[in-house]
């Protein structure tokens, strides 16, 4: 996992976690983060403040590092994540990765005009709207998918 320091339009200062550089961008682009503080769609790396010695070349007084400051995640959110990363890779096992189709497959399935079957794939946050508002449930999953031809 990555975390990355982040920033809305607004001013607001968040992290994110991620699993990669890639799957940042691909969140990014797709619209599918968010300022929790705000709703601001308008999300962007937060630019890194670098340390300057308080005179000439000393080095500023600065607290021991703890575990979050060097990028560690505490053993239980490391278990917690774990869990939560079986948990999606037992239900993905049971479905069928319908890619960019997903809204159509979705909506065909709810409309009786083809089987219910599980499925996961990949919408827009346009899209999952459009869904929630016709009456179709319709959640993210807890962490990115590739496709099943790409590394996760």
């Amino acid at each position: 996992m990555i975390v990355y320091d982040l920033s809305c339009s607004e001013g607001h200062r968040f992290e994110g976690w991620f699993g990669s550089s890639t799957d940042f961008a691909d969140q990014q682009a797709r619209g599918l983060m968010s300022c929790p503080q705000c709703g601001s769609e308008d999300v962007t790396k937060a630019p890194m403040a670098p340390a300057v010695p308080a005179k000439g070349n000393s080095k500023p007084n600065q607290p021991a590092p703890t575990q979050m400051a060097r990028g560690e995640m505490p053993a239980e959110v490391k278990q917690a994540l774990k869990a939560l990363a079986e948990a999606q890779a037992k239900a993905l096992e049971s479905s069928t990765w319908v890619g960019e189709d997903f809204a159509e497959r979705v909506r065909s399935m709810h409309y009786g005009e083809v089987d219910e079957a599980p499925i996961h794939g990949q919408a827009t946050k346009d899209e999952a709207a459009e869904m929630l508002a016709e009456g179709i449930a319709v959640a993210p999953l807890l962490f990115p998918v590739a496709p099943p031809d790409e590394l996760n």
